[in-house]
């Protein structure tokens, strides 16, 4: 009884060894798949009988990725704000949201005491500029004669300069404003810095603002941007110029921008396009849907012909039979570019190269070591 538990223990161990040895030994020709790129032999027969069918690689075309999501935007350099100048009562609106305003047009007027002390000491600097200037021709008149020192005539130059210094820059401080010069009281009237349409009213009328405080928002329209949300895969096909389209529309521009950092939570790059042709007929702040045009290189394939496998891409490429090697399948690495629809973009891969489209399963399974047709 006792030797034939001791032959059962052993036999037991000796399974476990075998299992363990099996295992390794699996895991390295999965380990090693991936490298191996010697051709996979494969009669006629086992071609129909595993269902491989085969394609030719096409020579690389443009795809088009569609349904990318965008945002209509304004470009920077076409945008301006015009804000309140000094703090004040809002007393008029020229304009609403939405209009369309000239450069100069004067679309707001803010009642402002800080606006009479510019004006005022616009004025009196003003004053004392002209009588300094007074003094000067008198003292180069009065040098002239001999009857003065040169140190007086001297200081009369400087007092002119620093007076002429300090109407200057009241008078640019009462520009800036809005505030009309040489006099005192009114409203601070503030023109349109741009031509361009009201995007934004930010006060309302009898409104105290401060300064600084947002009026209007105004911008030209007759160029927009797309702001692209596109998927990180395809980034290697996207370039600069590519063609972009507005689905269901008429409004088609060009990449202008790609974005550098990838949006964490979407894993999406920011692609920017300007949109030169059928601008009128968006707005900025717009959702919309677009189709880009991807970068044309290497080869076009089925999506169904692309393997993945370890965290890259291979294709099954077909090869006859030569000199010391069987006609059969050998894989092939690929990187992926683009894909749309039923189609990817490929490169390392020449365009008319057979490979297969159907039946990879089972010819991944034979590259794997899993299982022999």
């Amino acid at each position: 009884m006792r030797a034939a538990q001791t032959s059962i223990v052993a036999s037991e161990k000796s399974s476990k060894t075998l299992i363990r040895i099996l295992s390794f030994v699996l895991a390295g020709l999965a380990a090693q798949a991936p490298q191996a790129a010697d051709v996979l032999a494969v009669s006629a027969a086992q071609v129909q009988a595993l269902g491989i069918e085969v394609a030719v690689a096409e020579s690389g075309k443009a795809l088009v990725l569609d349904g990318l999501p965008a945002r209509v935007a304004v470009p920077l350099d076409q945008e301006r704000v015009l804000a309140a100048p000094l703090a004040g009562v809002v007393q008029s609106l020229a304009v609403a949201a939405g209009g369309r305003v000239r450069r100069g047009q004067i679309v707001a007027t803010l009642a402002s005491p800080q606006a009479l002390e510019l004006q005022s000491g616009a004025l009196q600097a003003a004053s004392q500029s002209s009588l300094a200037q007074e003094n000067l021709r008198r003292d180069e008149q009065l040098f002239a004669e001999g009857l003065i020192p040169a140190a007086r005539l001297s200081a009369s130059r400087t007092a002119a300069a620093q007076a002429a210094a300090m109407a200057s820059e009241r008078a640019q401080g009462l520009a800036l404003a809005g505030a009309r010069p040489g006099q005192v009281g009114g409203a601070l009237a503030l023109a349109a810095p741009i031509d361009g349409v009201v995007l934004e009213q930010g006060v309302q009328l009898g409104q105290r603002v401060d300064a600084a405080t947002l009026l209007y928002r105004i911008a030209r329209m007759d160029t927009l941007w797309l702001e692209i949300q596109a998927p990180l895969a395809h980034a290697a096909a996207y370039r600069l110029g590519a063609e972009v389209r507005v689905a269901g529309g008429s409004a088609r521009g060009k990449l202008i921008a790609l974005g550098a950092t990838v949006d964490a939570g979407s894993q999406s790059v920011l692609l920017r396009a300007l949109v030169e042709t059928g601008a009128a007929a968006l707005r900025p702040g717009q959702a919309i849907q677009v189709e880009l045009d991807t970068a044309a290189a290497g080869a076009r394939l089925p999506a169904a012909a692309v393997i993945r496998h370890a965290g890259r891409t291979w294709a099954m490429v077909q090869r006859e039979a030569a000199a010391g090697a069987p006609a059969g399948f050998a894989p092939q690495e690929v990187q992926v570019q683009a894909q749309s629809g039923d189609s990817v973009m490929v490169e390392g891969l020449a365009a008319g190269t057979p490979v297969a489209v159907r039946g990879l399963a089972a010819l991944k399974a034979m590259w794997s070591g899993v299982g022999k047709p």
